[in-house]
Order: structure tokens, then C-alpha cells, then sequence
């Protein structure tokens, strides 16, 4: 019999199971930047995620993180008939603008235990150099 959630379990808990590792969106890749004197210290958290499907990308001054994750759960009766049968896969990301003068390989990054660190030097924006132009005066 199914009955509403004020009874106890939610009628939808189980059937909306969220796929990286039964946490909530607003865990998925939560952000710590801790600002140093030689740069910065970008922590992010993604359970859940292996090494292979995180993905780091500088463009146009933005580090960009991309993380992608997929999951089946297979769920069979003493026959082999399926009684639950489940596939997942999403992905999610975040930018950052770093500025234009840090290059690939500026930034560190180590992925460990679902934990993905980068440091992101300062640097600071050449100033840019003054082209003067004249106008040529004729007579």
C-alpha cells in the first residue's frame, strides 16, 4: 500500500535515487578557494567521480572543471527476471576566471579520494605598452 510521506518513508525516495553515490545536487562539486601569497587553492568536492571523468579546461582566462558520471543498478529475482532495473548518467560543471596571463601548465591540480585540489598562481596583467601614434601634418 502506498502512503504518504507525513507516514514515514517517502513514496519517491527510492525511485529518484540520485546517481553520484546518493548525493544531493547541492554537494556535487561544492567549492573552497583559500587565496595564498603565490596563488590560489581551489578545493572541490566530487563523490562519487573517478580521476578518468574529471576534466580540467583554460580558455579565454576560464578554468573550467567538467565531471561526468553514470551508473546501472541491476536488480534481478531467483529466475534472472529483472524486478528493478536503473541507468543513470549526467555530468555537471563550474568556471572560474583565473585571467588571461596563467597557461595550462601554471596550474597544478591532484585528485585524490574525491577530492580534486588545484593551485592557480597570480599573476599579475602586464601593462600594456603605449603606441603612440601621429598625425602627419602636411604644409
Amino acid at each position: 500500500m502506498l502512503m504518504p510521506s507525513i507516514f514515514g518513508d517517502n513514496l519517491f525516495d527510492d525511485f529518484f535515487d540520485f546517481p553520484f553515490g546518493g548525493y544531493q545536487t547541492s554537494e556535487m562539486m561544492r567549492t573552497d578557494i583559500k587565496e595564498t601569497d603565490g596563488g590560489y587553492e581551489i578545493t572541490m568536492n566530487l563523490p562519487g567521480v573517478k580521476k578518468e571523468d574529471v576534466k580540467g579546461e583554460l580558455k579565454d582566462g576560464y578554468l573550467t572543471v567538467s565531471a561526468s558520471s553514470s551508473s546501472s543498478k541491476d536488480e534481478k529475482n531467483q529466475e534472472g527476471r529483472y524486478i528493478r532495473r536503473e541507468r543513470y548518467s549526467g555530468s555537471c560543471s563550474r568556471s572560474f576566471y583565473v585571467g588571461d596571463q596563467i597557461t595550462e601548465n601554471d596550474v597544478k591540480a591532484r585528485f585524490e579520494n574525491g577530492t580534486l585540489k588545484l593551485l592557480v598562481p597570480k599573476k599579475e596583467a602586464k601593462p600594456a605598452v603605449e603606441d603612440k601614434k601621429y598625425i602627419a601634418i602636411e604644409g
